[in-house]
């Protein structure tokens, strides 16, 4: 339970922290503003013509009678949209991380600077197109392990009673392990560490992470709010990190914002 409200804490640090440096929160909302336009895009494109897609891909059905064609293709269009908005947001971080690496590779290693005692960051060396690989490549990887599980969640939900409780709340802590991986990873790939010794480094302290996105998967499902919530979630995740590590300086963030990038 201590863990838990520590993961919590350090997603609220990360939000005070963007709150008192303006400008990286202003840059820090971009990459979220690009991806919402291209999903909502996306996702509209679903809703109209989603039903032409399972049209197309059910020839088989198009002799049956009413109203068995019409509840049939019916039933696999809001399948498909629903599989396209858990996908959107199982992804929405990656892909908005993944866009914005340059914006939020500096805004992690301010907070680095901020609460490292020798007001230092760790640097990766690698060229940015080869971070930027490493991060695609990455994310990818997180991406489908995300899409097995939310097809695996989305088939038990068809099970009565169960998966009307007890596979919602499984969805949101998965959802909440994966996205708290893709945010540390901005901080952690600094540090050279690898995906697979990041998974196992989440995995000992489950109880952290799940404190730590669970509620930010939850808020993430409220329009717009995960746009706003990202700068400072990137920041909390960046405290998460070091702590996970065992750094010093983990649990603090400063009282007052750098003269050159305070909020007006």
């Amino acid at each position: 339970m201590r863990d838990l409200g520590a993961g919590f804490g350090h997603l609220l640090k990360g939000q005070r922290w963007v709150a008192q440096h303006g400008r990286s929160y202003g840059f820090g909302l971009l990459p979220g503003l690009i991806t919402l336009v291209l999903y909502a895009a996306a996702l509209v494109a679903l809703a109209l013509w989603g039903e032409d897609l399972v049209a197309w891909a059910t020839p088989f059905a198009d002799g049956w009678p009413s109203p068995w064609l019409g509840l049939f293709r019916g039933l696999l269009t809001a399948v498909l949209f629903a599989l396209g908005l858990l996908l959107a947001v199982l992804t929405f971080t990656a892909v908005t991380l993944l866009i914005g690496q340059p914006f939020y590779e500096d805004l992690s290693e301010r907070v680095d600077r901020d609460v490292s005692p020798d007001g230092t960051a760790p640097r990766s060396g690698l060229p940015l197109w080869r971070e930027l690989w490493v991060s695609g490549r990455d994310s990818l990887r997180i991406v489908l392990r995300a899409a097995v599980w939310g097809v695996l969640l989305f088939a038990c939900g068809f099970i009565p009673v169960v998966g009307q409780t007890v596979v919602p709340v499984i969805g949101f802590f998965v959802t909440g392990f994966f996205l708290t991986e893709e945010l540390t990873a901005v901080a952690l790939q600094r540090r050279g560490v690898e995906l697979r010794d990041r998974l196992a480094l989440l995995r000992s302290r489950k109880t952290l992470v799940w404190g730590f996105g669970t509620p930010l998967g939850l808020a993430f499902l409220v329009p717009f709010v995960a746009v706003f919530l990202m700068p400072g979630a990137v920041a909390g995740a960046t405290l998460l990190a070091r702590e996970l590590l065992g750094e010093d300086g983990a649990g603090d963030t400063a009282d007052e914002p750098e003269g050159e990038d305070a909020k007006p």
